[in-house]
């Protein structure tokens, strides 16, 4: 993989990975599996059998978790844990034939990636669980699981523009985290003044 190609793999999987984990590793193995792409040969292993069952049997799992409300709120937070260090182990496999200096910065950087756009996904649930209604919970699921296979798609067959979609999507991350923590102290202070 060249620079270009490198870059577009760790921030797209790594956003990805931030919203989805399970289907981004399901994507990736598949599009292997199925030569669509080539993988780094660090890679590969995502389409063996073995591991495209467990990412497909865990996205069905986190499908219907992401769709109940609170579930999905614990849901995320457990994977607070499990998706940044993936993304980042994704983005260290993606750039194998790279110097190790830039193998650990597609790394750092693909995990800050993660960590931010499982940051925003997370506050964001959190915060449409407030509301009575379910529908909102299930369209913003479906189009995190949109999101999260089309980028990883885009990643590989575009990484230039992934690398554009990606550093506006961070910008609208920083921007909807900023006014999700001002909305939640602000609901502190009313729950704390009462």
């Amino acid at each position: 993989m060249n620079p270009i190609e490198t870059l577009g793999m760790a921030l797209g999987a790594g956003f990805s990975s931030g919203l989805n984990l399970y289907a981004t590793v399901a994507t990736l193995g598949l599009l292997e599996r199925f030569g669509v792409i080539h993988l780094p040969q660090s890679l590969h292993a995502l389409s063996h059998p073995a591991v495209l069952s467990i990412a497909v049997v865990l996205y069905i799992v986190e499908f219907f978790a992401d769709k109940i409300p609170y579930v999905d709120t614990v849901w995320d937070a457990l994977h607070t844990f499990i998706r940044p260090p993936a993304a980042a182990f994704l983005a260290y496999g993606a750039a194998g034939a790279a110097p190790a200096e830039w193998r650990w910065a597609a790394a750092l950087l693909a995990g800050g990636v993660a960590l931010t756009s499982h940051g925003t996904k997370a506050s964001a649930r959190a915060a449409v669980n407030t509301t009575p209604e379910p529908l909102s919970n299930w369209a913003l699921s479906f189009g995190e699981d949109v999101l999260a296979v089309w980028l990883t798609w885009m990643a590989t067959a575009h990484p230039l523009a992934t690398t554009i979609i990606v550093v506006m999507l961070v910008a609208l991350s920083a921007f909807l985290l900023f006014h999700l923590f001002r909305f939640a102290r602000r609901a502190l202070q009313r729950f704390f003044a009462v």
